[in-house]
Order: structure tokens, then C-alpha cells, then sequence
């Protein structure tokens, strides 16, 4: 399965961008990270780094509103 990068802004609305697909969790790290310290996205933009098995299942994933992770205290 392939790594996809995004471009992932807020507002107005959620807006994907698919930048760049590579075959290896170490490319798509490397280029991810590269990325974020080159390119001023703003406060709304983010680029965040995928594995799925297509673009559609990516683009689901970066949809789907994840709970917090518990605090410390949280019973």
C-alpha cells in the first residue's frame, strides 16, 4: 500500500490536496517533513502523511473525526 501526502486546510471548508504518493514509509517521512519545514501553509494548513490502499480510501481517512485520546485522570 502506498503513503500519500496532503495538503489539508480548514476554512473556509475541509479542503484535500493530494501532493505526492510514494512506495515507502521512509520516502514519505523524509518528504513529509521536508514539506512542513520548506512551505509556510498558515495556521489553517497541514500537511500530514497517509497510508491506505487508494487516494479515495486516504481522502476517507483524513475525513474521519478521530475522539481525543484519553488524559491522564479520565476514568
Amino acid at each position: 500500500m502506498p503513503y500519500y501526502i496532503y495538503r489539508v486546510t480548514e476554512r473556509p471548508i475541509r479542503q484535500l490536496e493530494k501532493l505526492e504518493q510514494h512506495d515507502t514509509y521512509k520516502e514519505a517521512s523524509v518528504r513529509a517533513k521536508q514539506l512542513r519545514k520548506d512551505e509556510v501553509w498558515g495556521a489553517n494548513g497541514l500537511v500530514k502523511m497517509i497510508h491506505a490502499q487508494n487516494e479515495l480510501e486516504a481522502e476517507d481517512l483524513l475525513n474521519q473525526v478521530r475522539e481525543p485520546a484519553p488524559e491522564l485522570g479520565d476514568d
